[in-house]
């Protein structure tokens, strides 16, 4: 998260190592730029306005929503979420006409997106420690079992 061009927090994904699923990147970010304005005595509703977060995908649904109600600034983001993308790929949650959620705000798409795709291939291919392992489908013979 960029507050008037000052770096002054960084989050990752914590959903696997927390078994929290709110924990994306976005949340735990925004979790730190509150605590970061405690420690600066300042109020977090005049520092977001003037906040952009910088992020590898697209925030989900979720994210995007609560970016919305926090009242960012923007979010920059690599590639997009076709499956969960709350900046147009699949809802327009930063933007669309909803009453009662906060102002909407710039999403800008495509910011080193190859680094970024490259980034979610590695981590998919094994990069992640904390992955759950998948469960054996149903039906599925099972190791040394006849």
């Amino acid at each position: 998260m960029v507050y008037k061009d000052t770096v002054v927090c960084r989050g990752s994904n914590e959903v696997n190592v927390t078994k929290n699923a709110t924990r994306h990147a976005e949340l735990v970010a925004a979790d730190e730029v509150l605590s970061w304005c405690q420690k600066q005595s300042l109020a977090p509703d005049s520092v977001f306005p003037h906040t952009t977060l910088y992020v590898t995908v697209e925030p989900c649904i979720m994210c995007t929503a609560a970016l919305r109600f926090l009242r960012i600034k923007a979010v920059v983001y690599g590639c997009r979420n076709e499956r969960f993308g709350g900046c147009g790929s699949v809802l327009s949650v930063h933007s669309d006409n909803l009453p009662n959620t906060g102002k909407s705000y710039q999403c800008i798409s495509g910011h080193r997106a190859q680094e970024a795709v490259d980034m979610l291939k590695s981590f998919y291919r094994g990069q992640n420690p904390h992955a759950p392992i998948p469960k054996a489908k149903k039906g599925a013979q099972l190791e040394g079992q006849t």
